[in-house]
């Protein structure tokens, strides 16, 4: 799964502490989705969506196969 986490992120000058308080978790855990490590639960994809006040799909992308 692809995102743009990092580039809505700065949209809104928003740091990565900061999105983890707005949705509940832990700064580490938005390094891992951003990164790629991690992907998140459909409730915490839709609460991250919301903070940018955007669709799911326009921060959280399915890969070709997936």
């Amino acid at each position: 799964m692809n995102n743009t986490l990092k580039v809505q992120r700065a949209i809104i000058g928003m740091t990565q502490q900061q999105l983890a308080e707005a949705v509940g978790v832990s700064r580490q855990t938005i390094n891992a989705i951003e990164t790629q490590k991690y992907v998140p639960s459909t409730v915490l994809a839709l609460k991250i969506a919301r903070t940018f006040g955007k669709p799911v799909e326009e921060v959280f992308q399915l890969e070709k196969g997936e």
